[in-house]
């Protein structure tokens, strides 16, 4: 096919025709600033909770006056009477402090306990499925059993101070971590594990750095995930074992038996503070080990 002269037509003097490809890209796909939509963003991500936040404390204040009698005020005092007596009443708040800190203690060693069985379980589930289908149905079986229910039996077996409360904290969170973790390793591209077959790569090699690298974006979830829980498991052990050192539930039973709302909602608040806490470490976490080459897509 012949193209007549008569329909090459020169560029424009000056137009994109004339320009090296790097300027030609910056004439034809203007765009904003770096950084220009970064207020944007920004008041997208805080304004849906703080908008939230303030309906929550109108409600409240809603309940507190128009729907509970004076005399019955004290099922749920004002935000402004809790942060008055529980938050700036020095005596009450360190009080809640310390136990919130003994609480601590105990979820970071359950969980730093049930992070250890659960990596080295689901390794082993995942390089044997004789050893998945005899691990498996246990696991299963430990989480579906009621905590509450056990409760008394590890106060038989263990006493009522800091071995209980660990072991409530380990058979709360362990599940996730095993869940979690065995499904990471086994989610590894089959193509890849041809890959380290054709090199002739043994199993630690494998594992260590095929199964591992890829498992890491699910072991950081049920990482979250049991974080909550062992704060969950140390209330639960301090509110049912009374001996040793006062933790968080303890004092919840005690100001739930005197009637000091103020007190108990501040404990509340702390309580739920911790669990946060302790979520958003782990996702920090996260973010500095694999938020480098791991990006997971948002929505909206």
């Amino acid at each position: 096919m012949t193209v007549s002269p008569d329909l090459i037509r020169p560029a424009p003097e000056g137009s994109a025709a004339d320009l090296p490809p790097a300027e030609e890209a910056l004439v034809h796909t203007p765009g904003p600033l770096p950084g220009a939509s970064r207020p944007k963003s920004l008041v997208r991500v805080a304004v849906p909770p703080v908008v939230l936040g303030g309906a929550l404390l109108g409600f409240w204040y809603v309940i507190s006056y128009v729907i509970l009698e004076p005399s019955r005020r004290f099922l749920l005092q004002p935000p402004h009477r809790v942060v008055q007596i529980g938050f700036l009443e020095w005596d009450n708040y360190s009080r809640i402090l310390k136990a919130l800190w003994n609480s601590t203690q105990v979820a970071l060693i359950g969980l730093g306990i049930a992070i250890t069985i659960g990596f080295f379980l689901a390794t082993m589930m995942s390089q044997a499925k004789m050893i998945e289908r005899a691990v498996f149905p246990f696991a299963v079986t430990l989480q579906a059993i009621p905590i509450l229910a056990i409760v008394p039996m590890i106060g038989f077996w263990f006493g009522y101070g800091t071995t209980a409360r660990v072991i409530v904290c380990i058979i709360i969170s362990l599940f996730p971590i095993i869940m979690n973790t065995l499904f990471g390793l086994q989610s590894a591209e089959r193509g890849m594990h041809d890959l380290f077959t054709l090199h002739q790569a043994n199993r630690l090699t494998r594992l260590r750095k095929l199964m591992f690298p890829a498992a890491l974006p699910a072991v950081f979830a049920g990482l979250r995930i049991s974080a909550g829980l062992a704060v969950i498991g140390a209330i639960v052990g301090d509110f049912f074992f009374g001996q040793g050192e006062a933790g968080i539930g303890q004092l919840l039973r005690r100001y739930a038996s005197q009637l000091d709302g103020e007190e108990l909602l501040t404990s509340v608040i702390m309580s739920s503070a911790l669990g946060v806490v302790t979520f958003w470490t782990f996702g920090w976490i996260q973010k500095l080990v694999i938020g480098k080459w791991h990006e997971t897509e948002v929505l909206g």
